[in-house]
């Protein structure tokens, strides 16, 4: 009977640390996907800044797209205007994890 003494604590603590583990994958998993989802929105309305304002040329266009990635607390990796399309890239970096993302916006294409 003595020999068994003890062996709660030691599973205890073995379940505490492998419990730990788990919601320390499941906070980074978190942190992954919210680094996405903002590098995602940021990419989206930069995308939209420049092609709403294509006609003021592309520098102006570019300038709107990357002071709207940086009020979204992401940087613009890339900014490139074919007429009334814009094509932008945002990044966000949050923790150990960088999310790149590239969106597009101009006006709808024909109906067919």
């Amino acid at each position: 009977m003595s020999r068994d003494r003890g062996s709660a604590t030691v599973w205890a603590a073995l379940v505490a640390t492998v419990l730990g583990a788990v919601f320390g994958g499941a906070l980074l998993l978190g942190q992954a996907v919210v680094a996405r989802h903002r590098a995602a929105a940021a990419a989206d309305l930069a995308a939209l800044a420049a092609a709403a304002t294509w006609a003021h040329g592309p520098e102006t266009a570019c300038a709107v797209a990357l002071r709207v990635a940086r009020a979204q607390g992401a940087a613009l990796g890339g900014c490139l205007l074919g007429g009334e399309v814009a094509e932008v890239t945002a990044r966000v970096v949050a923790g150990p994890f960088t999310a790149t993302i590239q969106a597009r916006a101009g006006p709808p294409g024909p109906r067919g």
